[in-house]
């Protein structure tokens, strides 16, 4: 078995941002990997939820704090002065698509092959090749063209999903995992200091997964056993880490 890392965001804001890397990451694997129709799905998720909610205001507010707090690290002793750098550097070339005003995948919303896919797309069994002859046409070009229009379309998105990605390795970076114990299946901590993030780090062995609740200064894990879908009433080692 290996270690899993599990997260539960404690805000809404970096709720949103592990939604959006989440769908990141499968853009990525689809564009290095044949998956025909399923591809769409990430893609059609992204452009939902840009839809709904402009983050870009909300990053660009992200991205101004951290160089400021990064701007104060570099003043210290004992920091990797190198990596903060790096940061300042990858925060400072992210924030500049940003800053245009029109949402990330406005214009995705004129291609019109891309709209009558997303149409069917909601409906259970909707991508048959007579209802959607195109998507069928589409999928039978061979898969290098089909990978260059992928990463055409995906690109209306990297103004945002790269500087989210930036912040969210930050965010990860304020913690480091330390040892913990699940008495009878159950851990509760608390912090004085305001937390977005937790991370469990678990050995699968053990056969069951956390469940994680909480708010920003205060959170609970309650470790659930696979087989019997029950609270487990075992003590249970693993790793955590509460990120700021």
């Amino acid at each position: 078995m290996t270690d899993l890392v599990y997260e539960q965001p404690l805000n809404e804001k970096i709720r949103s941002y592990l939604r959006l890397e989440y769908l990141n990451k499968q853009l990525s694997n689809n564009l290095n990997h044949d998956h025909q129709h399923r591809c769409f799905y990430p893609l059609f998720s992204l452009c939902e939820l840009s839809e709904r909610c402009d983050y870009r205001n909300e990053v660009l507010k992200d991205i101004e704090r951290n160089l400021i707090q990064l701007g104060k690290w570099q003043a210290l002793e004992h920091v990797d002065k190198q990596q903060i750098e790096q940061y300042i550097e990858a925060l400072s070339l992210a924030r500049e698509p940003l800053q245009k005003p029109e949402r990330c995948g406005t214009q995705l919303k004129q291609d019109r092959f891309l709209s009558a896919l997303r149409q069917r797309f909601g409906m259970p069994g909707a991508c048959c090749n007579f209802d959607l002859p195109q998507l069928h046409y589409w999928l039978a070009k061979p898969w290098e063209e089909r990978q260059q229009d992928y990463r055409h379309w995906i690109a209306h998105f990297e103004p945002l999903l790269n500087p989210i990605n930036l912040l969210l390795q930050l965010t990860r970076s304020t913690a480091h995992f330390d040892n913990a114990t699940a008495h009878a299946g159950f851990f509760q901590g608390d912090s004085a200091q305001a937390l977005s993030l937790v991370r469990v780090k678990l050995d699968a062995a053990h056969g069951c997964y956390p469940t994680i609740s909480g708010h920003k200064n205060r959170y609970a894990i309650h470790f659930v056993q696979f087989d019997q879908q029950r609270h487990s009433d075992r003590s249970i080692d693993f790793l955590l880490a509460t990120c700021a």
